[in-house]
């Protein structure tokens, strides 16, 4: 999920996101130390995607950034 879609999204929907990408993070880490996973670069994709979210929703609340449209 790269930058600009998740500065479209409702921080509803973004919370909605943290959790399934905070969850699918947990169980890749659980499955990577237990088995061999089948994609190991996504668990870099996760957290920086996680990172993505939590930023905008940073920016949101402390009002650095709202839902202001590129110009």
């Amino acid at each position: 999920m790269n930058i600009e879609e998740v500065r479209s999204k409702t921080d509803s929907e973004l919370d909605y996101e943290l959790a399934n990408m905070k969850k699918e993070l947990f169980d890749l880490r659980f499955r990577s130390a237990t088995e061999t996973t089948a994609n190991p670069s996504r668990i870099k994709v996760l957290r920086r995607s996680i990172a993505r979210v939590n930023t905008v929703l940073h920016e949101r609340a402390t009002g650095l950034r709202g839902q202001q449209p590129k110009s």
